[in-house]
This record gives C-alpha cells, sequence and structure tokens, in this order.
C-alpha cells in the first residue's frame, strides 16, 4: 500500500449547485432522506428507517463530541469588531482548559487582526445571574493563528463562560449567521465532550426513537471522541494529496471501548461520521506502532504512517490489544491522542466495515475517505443523490455506505 501521493484532486471533483446545500436543517432530525448503498446497490430510503438495515449484533461507534461555541466578538470603543475564533487549546487538552476558573490558553483565529493594534481585548457577559468579564491577551502567532490568553472573573467554568459569550461556528459553506436554533441543532443529541469547532454532522439526524429502535433490536453502541477542527472544511487546493497538508485533530478513547471494538472483532463494525472513521483507524496504526517500539510516550499518527507501516499490519484483535496493554501499563483509562491520518483510495480499511455519513464538498478529504471504502462508486451515489433531490452537507441528508 504505496502513499496516495499521486492522486489528481480533480478526479474527485462533482457538480454542486448552491441551492442544493442545506441551509437549514429539517424540522424533525430523522426525516432526512437516507442513500442505501448495498454492495453496489442504491435505494433512496428514510434516515428513521435505518435501525431496520443495521444488523442484530453490530457495533456501531458514534462521536460524542460537543460543538463549543467559538467565535467570541469583542467590540472595541472606536466601534471595531475583533472575532476571536476558539480552534484548540494550546498545549493541553480540552477537558482540562474548560474546567479551569480563573484563566487558559487558545489557539484561535483573528478576525479583523489589523484592528487589535495592541493590548487587551474585553467583554461583559452573564453566566448564571452572574456578571463576567472576560478578557483577551494576543501573544505569538503560529502560522496563520495567534496565541491568546484569556481570563475571567467570577470563579466560573472556561466552558461556561464560552456557552454565554460566544456563537455556535456555523460551516462557512451556509453564508448566514448562527440563529437562536443552531445551538441545539448543530449538535448531536448525544454531545458530551466539549472540543469541536464543526459538528461531527453524520450523527445529527439521530433521534431518541432511531437510537431505542436501535437497541431493542440488539445494536451495541459506543461513543469515542474526536474533537473536530476547522481543518476539516480546508478544502485541498493542491493538483495532488502528496502536496496536501492533512490537518491534526485530538481523539480520546477508553478501555472500555477497545475492549468493545475487540469483542466485536468478528461482528459487523458501523461508524457514524468520518471523525469517527478517523478514530478507530488511528488507534489501529498505534497498535502497529506499538508492536515496534512498546515504548513510545504518547500517540501521534502522521499523514502517511499507515502506508508506511502497511507491510506491519497486524490482525485487528492483536493491535488493539497492543493498546489496551500499552495503557495498562501507563495506568491510564482514557487514551489521548492526536491523528493526521489520510484517508484516500488505496486505503486498506482495519476496523471499519461500514459507515453512516453525509455528502461531503467536492474536492475534500471527507470525500477521499468515502472513495476509499466503496471505490469510483462514489460516483453513482452522487449522481443519484443529485438527480433525486438529496440535500447536501452539513444540514443536509444522508449515506449509509455497506461495500
Amino acid at each position: 500500500m504505496k502513499p496516495p501521493i499521486d492522486i489528481a484532486i480533480a478526479d474527485y471533483d462533482y457538480p454542486l449547485p448552491n441551492e442544493r446545500i442545506a441551509k437549514y436543517p429539517l424540522p424533525q432530525r430523522d426525516q432526512s432522506k437516507l442513500l442505501h448503498y448495498h454492495h453496489g446497490q442504491i435505494e433512496e430510503s428514510c434516515f428513521e428507517a435505518l435501525p431496520s438495515m443495521i444488523p442484530a449484533g453490530a457495533l456501531m461507534l458514534f462521536n460524542d463530541t460537543k460543538v463549543i461555541h467559538a467565535r467570541l466578538l469583542f467590540h472595541k470603543a472606536t466601534g471595531a469588531t475583533i472575532e476571536i475564533f476558539c480552534l484548540e487549546p494550546w498545549q493541553t487538552v480540552a477537558s482540562e482548559s474548560f474546567a479551569q476558573r480563573s484563566n487558559t490558553t487558545w489557539l484561535c483565529l483573528v478576525g479583523n487582526n489589523k484592528k487589535w493594534k495592541d493590548g487587551q481585548l474585553s467583554m461583559s457577559t452573564c453566566v448564571d445571574g452572574k456578571a463576567i468579564t472576560l478578557r483577551a491577551t494576543r501573544r505569538e502567532a503560529v502560522g496563520e493563528s495567534w496565541v491568546i490568553d484569556f481570563d475571567w472573573d467570577g470563579g466560573v467554568s472556561f466552558a461556561e463562560v464560552v456557552e454565554s459569550a460566544g456563537v455556535i461556528p456555523l460551516p462557512p459553506y451556509l453564508h448566514r449567521e448562527a440563529e437562536t436554533s443552531d445551538a441545539e441543532r448543530y449538535q448531536t443529541i448525544y454531545a458530551d465532550h466539549e472540543g469541536s469547532v464543526a459538528a461531527p454532522t453524520a450523527g445529527l439526524h439521530f433521534t431518541d426513537r432511531v437510537m431505542s429502535q436501535l437497541h431493542e433490536k440488539g445494536v451495541e453502541t459506543e461513543f469515542v471522541t474526536l474533537q473536530v477542527g476547522a481543518g476539516t472544511f480546508k478544502p485541498v487546493s493542491t493538483a495532488t494529496i502528496g502536496e496536501h497538508s492533512m490537518h491534526v485533530e485530538h481523539i480520546q478513547v477508553s478501555a472500555h471501548n477497545l475492549q468493545r471494538v475487540i469483542d466485536h472483532c468478528d461482528s459487523p463494525i458501523i461508524t457514524v461520521g468520518t471523525t469517527t472513521v478517523r478514530t478507530l483507524e488511528s488507534v489501529y496504526w498505534f497498535g502497529v506502532q506499538l508492536s515496534l517500539n512498546p515504548d513510545l510516550d504518547a500517540m501521534f499518527i502522521h499523514q502517511w504512517d499507515c502506508y508506511d507501516l502497511e507491510k506491519n499490519a497486524l490482525p485487528l484483535l492483536e493491535s488493539y490489544s497492543n493498546v489496551l496493554r500499552w495503557m495498562e501499563r501507563h495506568d491510564i483509562e482514557r487514551l489521548d491522542g492526536a491523528t493526521q491520518l489520510l484517508i484516500a483510495p488505496g486505503y486498506r480499511y482495519r476496523v471499519v466495515k461500514a459507515l453512516i455519513t453525509n455528502f461531503h464538498q467536492p474536492k475534500s478529504t471527507l470525500l477521499l475517505l468515502v472513495a476509499a471504502l466503496i471505490g469510483d462508486d462514489w460516483h453513482r451515489c452522487y449522481d443519484f443523490a443529485l438527480d433525486h433531490g438529496f440535500r447536501f452537507l452539513s444540514y443536509g441528508d444522508s449515506c449509509y455506505f455497506e461495500p
């Protein structure tokens, strides 16, 4: 398995009229259309019918990340507005940063940065009836981003401050400002761990009713965490994949998660969303790395690692067992890692058997991930969706791919 560096991104383009991009979600989550791809056959269904398609005994894995109100709008006395877009905690994990009660540091994008000459920005908000002042101090630049120190009074957590003071960050291709309803609808019903600046949108279709029907059928569910970064919207602007730099995202997987995957090695393992795919497949390659070097200090999967490690590939059971033993040696119940894994045609899936996802942007790494699973049939699926009135992207309709 060679790195797919010669893949031309132009081969993963398709015409997407603006009117086919869903600007708002449907009134009911589970009433979206569902494109079901089953061993080469394509059918149109409704998402509420999904439980009838999932076999009993299957293991479904979800990303339980929670989208934060990442856009903080500071207004200067001059009338200028400075937008600070929180990307990720600086040199710490999200859970620790959100628990802080007086100060924390984040890597951020800064809109209208030229108007921020120097000094500290401040804004007022209210948390549980208590007036809070949030202050931001700009440090050094890191690429196109900035390191920003935040501090505030009142003894409340940073999670509460951001929830109150910030605005939900909608995808740029929606071309609209966030509305009150987006605070609920741009979250999955099982969102739990704050840290993402974009939703794992495949999960937006699930309702309590659908989840109950899955459980009643004997389908088992597990929740992992990948904190979705702004890079998920970054189109591939280079001619070939080899020239593209994949974004890094942070994952959290428990020992219980790993054991459940091991227990279902011979059962259908179905992922909800591309972020869950990247999580599970990245953990697999970490297990392969550990077979070569059991003394690794941390998990970091680089963009092309999986292709370089192909000659050392292991059975899923052995790889995940390596990770479990490593966690035991380090006396940790939760694996905190990072991944830059780029899944593209030519990649061989090691964990995932089927995928539930939305329709993705042309020339995106997410579309490449789908093409790696179902091959050139992605063209047929997307043509079918365009011909049958499906709605596209984050608030659009869904797909269930069974290769």
